[in-house]
């Protein structure tokens, strides 16, 4: 429990992260009238998009909402992302005027006591690499791109080749030549096969099966079924699932392209890992040089472990974006607000739940 000091500076609502999520929140915090300050570990606009790797256009992304109030400008679809958005970010945090202090990265959120009286102050104290703040609430928009899922296999550490996540992943050519092994089932998984097998060769491996759409994804039908289970699962507490796990995977023309190629061919998972290989489930040896590991992300939430919000299931229960077990804390961009459209979303419900509810105290 942290102490609070008059020398600390305050503010009625403190928001950690600046992508779509974040910045939503931030336009409607302005809207509310609230005293807000916006902290971001990033040293530039544009979330985790500006870590995507070069080769992501805006043609292959699976499209990005409008940020409120602020239309997109049109934008080139052979643009890769990691530019567009960024751009389109930092437009919309200069004509909104948002108090967003970078690069600045939270370690804890925990209690605040009061000095005098050395008891909880029922406000929360942020504490940061810049310094701390005092807040009387917290909305997290810090994603999950700084937590990636690496599982462990045996043998991991004794493999002799270079171990990357999709995180990591630059480009195709960094890559040419080379024996790939993909490990994942999700729509990263498939982008990255496509690209790497036309300068590598890749093997492909998942837990599951594979399920793809023949129809192709309807929103209007499968996206709404989506959201629906997506929230029933945040509001029982259970832990993060990927979206592919809900929807399963479209044929993209990208998809198509590698699966007349012969590239989506799935292996099921391999049961060790060599020094210069996988071993698989027949007790073959496969040699590869490279493992990709497109394994996805969990919610990014370690500084938020003072406040014991994680329950018994491994997941934290929402209502909404509120936190059943602290309402001074809402989580956006995440659960069913993982999408762009669910994230603005969010912010503006995060931001008039605790409207309401700092006027009444």
């Amino acid at each position: 429990m942290s102490s609070q000091n008059e020398d600390i500076p305050r503010a009625d609502v403190l928001v950690i992260g600046a992508g779509q999520a974040g910045l939503s929140a931030g336009y409607h915090l302005r809207r509310a009238g609230l005293k807000f300050v916006m902290l971001d570990a990033e040293h530039s606009p544009g979330g985790a998009w500006q870590h995507r790797w070069e080769s992501l256009r805006m043609a292959t992304i699976n499209g990005i909402f409008d940020l409120p109030g602020f239309p997109k400008p049109p934008i080139d679809d052979s643009e890769p992302s990691r530019t567009a958005i960024p751009r389109y970010f930092a437009d919309f945090e200069r004509a909104m005027e948002l108090p967003i202090l970078r690069p600045v990265r939270v370690h804890a959120v925990e209690e605040a006591e009061n000095a005098y009286a050395r008891k909880a102050s029922g406000e929360l104290s942020v504490r940061s690499d810049s310094g701390n703040w005092t807040a009387r609430a917290v909305i997290n928009a810090t994603g999950t791109w700084d937590n990636p899922v690496l599982p462990r296999y045996p043998g991991g550490d004794s493999f002799r080749g270079r171990h990357l996540h999709t995180r990591d992943y630059v480009s195709a050519e960094d890559l040419a030549g080379r024996r790939v092994a993909v490990v994942g089932g999700g729509i990263s998984a498939v982008q990255l096969l496509a690209e790497i097998s036309r300068t590598a060769k890749t093997f492909w491996y998942t837990r599951r099966e594979p399920v793809f759409q023949e129809e192709g994804f309807r929103p209007e039908i499968e996206g709404r079924r989506t959201i629906e289970k997506v929230t029933a699962a945040a509001e029982a507490g259970l832990p993060a699932r990927s979206i592919v796990s809900y929807t399963g995977l479209v044929w993209t023309p990208y998809a198509r392209d590698a699966h007349r190629r012969g590239v989506l061919d799935r292996r099921p998972m391999f049961t060790a890992i060599e020094p210069h290989g996988l071993r698989e489930a027949d007790g073959s040896l496969t040699t590869v040089d490279t493992i990709l590991w497109a394994t996805g992300f969990r919610p990014a939430l370690d500084h938020l472990a003072p406040l014991n919000l994680v329950n018994e299931q491994g997941g934290v229960a929402v209502a909404g974006t509120e936190v059943r077990a602290d309402p001074r804390i809402h989580l956006i961009g995440f659960g069913p607000s993982q999408s762009t459209v669910g994230a603005n979303r969010a912010g503006r419900n995060a931001v008039r739940v605790l409207t309401r509810r700092l006027s009444r105290s």
